[in-house]
């Protein structure tokens, strides 16, 4: 009887010619083709609007507010982005010019990646494929939550999911100081409210505990009780 071939054996890890895994974390955090390290200073553009949109930015370390400036020069301002967030993705779905512009908060260090080189690993590498459309949909729910927030919310759970947010909440279990100066004017911009509506509830915040002011703005994970509320709380009964 004629012999059973042999089966071919896998070919070993780090085997000549073996290509390794690809890495997404590696991708963006290290300079190459298309990929360039990119540093601002704290109120430097990132990118105009009005710019051509030919990059996508990946946040390494600091925070980035991006907004829009109406015809009659007012701003809007539409998000403000941490750590491992990516900014400009727009040139992804044809935009040629940037809608918004996007400006230091703080020292930042950013990673500048290409359309072109984007749109690559996109194609050919999975894994950068499903984390890319994982922080899209992440994105995505964020934005519905905040018009639910917007819409349905008081004021004074709004400015308390804010401060959650920017204080990361729920990423590493428990929230962390706000090193960007963010002013009352802006976070009142952000939740739609007046400066003297802001300064009245992080007045009753602080008197409560949930906040702190030591240089720096301090949330803590009490403030999530403000969102768990059935109905809002005055400061006239706060301590009732």
């Amino acid at each position: 009887m004629p012999s059973k071939p042999k089966s071919r054996s896998p070919a070993k890890k780090g085997a000549p010619g073996a290509r390794a895994p690809f890495n997404p974390s590696a991708f963006l955090t290290t300079t190459g083709v298309g990929r360039d390290i990119c540093k601002y200073s704290k109120k430097e553009i990132v990118f105009a609007q009005g710019a051509d949109a030919d990059a996508v930015f990946y946040i390494k370390k600091g925070k980035v507010k991006v907004s829009v400036i109406s015809k009659q020069g007012k701003e809007a301002i539409v998000a403000l982005l941490g750590r491992d967030e990516f900014v400009g993705e727009g040139c992804l779905i044809g935009q040629e010019k940037r809608l918004a512009t996007a400006s230091a908060m703080t020292e930042c260090e950013l990673m500048r990646v290409s359309k072109k080189e984007l749109q690559r690993v996109l194609l050919d590498e999975p894994a950068f494929s499903q984390m890319f459309v994982s922080h899209i949909l992440a994105r995505n729910a964020r934005v519905e939550e905040d018009l639910v927030d917007q819409l349905f919310n008081s004021t004074e759970k709004r400015l308390a999911r804010l401060l959650l947010l920017l204080a990361n909440f729920g990423k590493d279990g428990k929230a962390e100081p706000i090193v960007a100066k963010i002013s009352q004017e802006t976070l009142a911009e952000m939740i739609g409210t007046t400066r003297s509506r802001v300064s009245h509830f992080m007045n009753k915040f602080r008197k409560l505990g949930f906040i702190d002011y030591n240089g720096h703005l301090e949330v803590h994970n009490s403030l999530v009780g403000v969102l768990l509320a059935d109905h809002p709380r005055s400061v006239s009964t706060a301590g009732a």
